[in-house]
């Protein structure tokens, strides 16, 4: 097989006219990339607190950090997804909870639908 790639479509003008190819891949690798960073800290920090938490003598804060530990870890990922989307949205208040799932056009929220359920 013989096929010659076209590894100049990079270089070319993007089709809106606002950069290359190039520079769109490079700014998503940026936004992944610190993305990425950004969630890791956080979790890296919640979960550090959240283990001292556990070690703690007061019973209340030892209680809330094993109940938080316990909840995350037990109920798996795609339950948690779907509590987040279906049922927060009913206990916030009304204007907010109506605006989060009613208020996006029908292909924003195919996108966002995907976007988390797909990472």
């Amino acid at each position: 097989m013989s096929y010659q790639w076209n590894w100049g479509i990079f270089l070319s003008p993007a089709a809106s006219g606002d950069g290359t190819y190039l520079g769109w891949m490079l700014s998503g690798l940026q936004t992944t990339v610190l993305l990425s960073l950004s969630a890791w800290l956080i979790a890296l920090a919640l979960g550090s607190l959240m283990g001292v938490l556990r070690t703690v003598p007061h019973k209340g804060l030892a209680t809330l950090a094993a109940t938080y530990v316990e909840v995350f870890r037990n109920i798996p990922l795609l339950v948690q997804l779907f509590i987040w989307y279906f049922v927060l949205p009913e206990l916030l208040p009304f204007g907010l909870g109506d605006a989060f799932k009613q208020k996006l056009d029908p292909v924003t929220q195919q996108f966002v639908s995907a976007m988390v359920c797909l990472g």
